[in-house]
C-alpha cells in the first residue's frame, strides 16, 4: 500500500481514529521535511517497532529565529514522499501554517533551563517552538512511540523532559547519528553547502572527535578539552565561524565542571550563511 498524504488535522485524526480500532501500535516521526537517509534510518526504526508509522512533514515557523532562515530551508515534498514510499511509511502529514496555526497562539510551552545553553542560548525562543508543535502533533496523531535523531541531543533531552512534565503518553526513541563516510552528520542543511563548504564542514566532527579522544584519555577538565578539540577548527578558514563547542551533562544539558561521568560534547559551527550542529557522547576511562 503506497503512502497517503493528509494535509489536514481533522482528516489525520479520521485516520488515526481508524488505526486505531485495529488495534495498531502508531509510532510518529516528526520532520521538516527535506528527508534523507538519516530520516530513512528514523523511519526504519518505528517501522520496525510499530503496525503504523506517520511521518509530519512541516516546516515550523515558531522555532526559527531569522525570517531568512526560515525562507531557506529546502521544501522538497515531493521526493519526500517518495522516500516515505519506498520506507513504508503509512501517512505523511503535511499541513500547511495556516493549517497549524490558524491564529497567534497565545498559549505556549516553556522549557526552562534545558534551553539556556548549547542552541538555546544563540536561537531564543527556538525551544519554546520546537516545545509548541511537537506537542501538538502529539495531540494530532497521538503515537504511542515518536522518533528523534540523537544529532539534535538538547532538542531531544527537552521533548523527553516535556512528556515527563506534562505526563504525555509518548516514548520517546533517540536514534543514532547517520554519518557521511568523512564524518559529516547528515542534515538537510547540507544541501545548502557547496562543494568547498562541504569539504570545510568536517572540521566540527574533527573537533568533537579530537575532544572525545581527550576524554577517553583521561582528561577530566572541561576548559582543557574545549581548547584542544576547538584547535581543530581551521583558523585560516575564513568561511568557518565556531558559535560554541560546549561540554554537557546528557540529560539536563548543564556544562559540567569536572569530567567525572559520561558527558555529551556538542557543537554548532557556521560554513558561510549555513549553520551545523552536532555531538557526541563521550565517557571517560573506567
Amino acid at each position: 500500500m503506497s503512502t497517503e498524504l493528509v494535509a489536514s488535522i481533522g482528516d489525520m485524526r479520521d485516520r488515526i481514529s481508524e488505526v486505531r480500532r485495529s488495534g495498531a501500535i502508531v509510532g510518529l516521526v516528526p520532520t521538516m521535511g527535506a528527508l534523507h537517509a538519516g530520516h530513512a534510518r528514523l523511519i526504519e526504526q518505528a517501522r520496525a517497532e510499530c503496525q503504523r508509522v506517520a511521518v509530519s512533514i512541516f516546516v515550523n515557523p515558531l522555532q526559527f529565529d531569522r525570517e531568512d532562515d526560515f525562507r531557506r530551508y529546502p521544501r522538497t515534498l515531493q521526493a519526500d514522499r517518495e522516500l516515505c514510499d519506498r520506507v513504508g511509511v503509512d501517512f505523511v502529514f503535511a499541513p500547511s501554517v495556516e493549517e497549524m496555526y490558524p491564529m497567534p497562539a497565545e498559549c505556549t510551552v516553556e522549557v526552562g533551563r534545558l534551553a539556556d545553553h548549547l542552541c538555546g542560548r544563540f536561537r531564543p525562543g527556538h525551544f519554546r517552538g520546537v516545545a509548541m508543535v511537537v506537542m501538538k502533533l502529539f495531540g494530532i496523531v497521538r503515537p504511542e512511540v515518536a522518533y528523534f535523531g540523537d544529532k539534535d541531543a538538547q532538542q531531544l533531552a527537552i521533548i523527553r523532559r516535556l512528556v515527563a512534565d506534562l505526563n504525555v503518553p509518548v516514548r520517546i526513541v533517540g536514534v543514532s547519528t547517520v554519518r557521511e563516510p568523512d564524518g559529516l552528520a547528515l542534515s538537510s542543511r547540507n544541501r545548502q553547502l557547496g562543494q568547498a563548504g562541504r569539504q570545510s564542514a568536517t572540521a566540527l566532527f574533527r573537533a568533537l572527535q579530537e575532544a572525545d579522544r581527550q576524554i577517553a584519555g583521561g582528561d577530566t577538565d572541561p576548559e582543557h578539552v574545549k581548547r584542544r578539540a576547538a584547535a581543530e577548527i581551521p583558523g585560516d578558514d575564513r568561511s568557518l565561524k565556531l558559535e560554541y563547542l560546549e561540554i554537557v551533562d546528557p540529560d539536563d544539558m548543564q556544562p559540567v565542571g569536572r569530567i567525572a561521568g559520561p558527558v555529551r560534547v556538542a557543537g554548532a559551527l557556521w560554513v558561510g550563511s549555513t549553520r551545523l550542529i552536532d555531538n557526541v557522547l563521550s565517557r571517560p576511562p573506567t
